[in-house]
């Protein structure tokens, strides 16, 4: 199977941007706050993978690897953490290799960043350079940390992905660039394919508190909580399973 060229990344003052989306990958500062306090804050994470057998996290949206080398690095450091992490992203358009390995040694020179978890990042990064030139459409599955952390990269159309993947998460991050500019990502098509992976004690997370995204899920039944954001974002929404609504307006 013909394996795509990497999608290119723009950078501007050691921030990453998407030509195609003309939007940012991640904030050049508070990157690794972010990530921390929207998706596995938001997830409740850590606490809610230990003493565990396996625990699995459902990404829309791999983008620069940051949420889930953050994720593997909160797991690593974690003497309580689940025995396996599954960790299950889908990604449309996979960046190159050094664009991943730039940014993570970006966000280690940072001098905001919370320096034993930004120096893990490039290290952990660096493990995926085997695995990364071999991607190709559809599931591609990476076993990492002897066994222990099983990452599958689900390379394209989101709903397609979804479709093909047959598991349940137990979190959900939803990292797809902003509703604005990639509102495929974020249709009610989309986020009803997403519910079918949850169950009764999924959490999801995301940046964006758009009002037809909070609705969408509303209409699915699940709980929309929001919270306040780390800047430059103001907000950020959690999002619960077979939970009575929270309002948010």
């Amino acid at each position: 199977m013909h394996t795509p060229p990497p999608e290119p990344v723009d950078w501007q003052d050691e921030t990453p941007r998407s030509r195609r989306f003309d939007d940012i990958y991640r904030a050049r500062s508070n990157a690794l706050a972010q990530s921390r306090s929207v998706f596995l804050a938001g997830c409740g994470l850590p606490e809610r993978w230990r003493d565990r057998d396996q625990f699995t996290v459902l990404e829309t949206g791999f983008g620069l690897g940051l949420n889930f080398l953050t994720t593997w690095a909160t797991w690593l450091a974690d003497p309580q953490a689940c025995h396996t992490l599954n960790f299950v992203s889908v990604e449309a358009h996979p960046v190159s290799f050094e664009d991943i390995l730039r940014s993570t040694r970006a966000l280690a020179t940072a001098a905001d960043a919370a320096s034993d978890l930004a120096a893990q990042m490039p290290l952990l990064a660096q493990q995926l350079a085997l695995f990364w030139p071999g991607i190709q459409p559809g599931l591609n599955q990476c076993s990492l940390a002897q066994g222990r952390v099983q990452l599958t990269l689900c390379v394209g159309d989101v709903l397609a992905m979804l479709q093909q993947w047959p598991g349940q998460a137990d979190a959900v991050y939803l990292d797809g660039f902003s509703p604005a500019v990639n509102p495929d990502m974020w249709s009610s098509a989309t986020l009803g394919a997403v519910a079918q992976h949850c169950h009764s004690g999924t959490r999801l997370a995301t940046y964006t508190v758009a009002a037809q995204v909070r609705r969408r899920f509303t209409e699915l039944g699940f709980s929309v909580e929001k919270c306040p954001g780390v800047p430059p974002k103001r907000d950020r929404l959690q999002v619960h399973v077979n939970h009575a609504c929270s309002k948010t307006d």
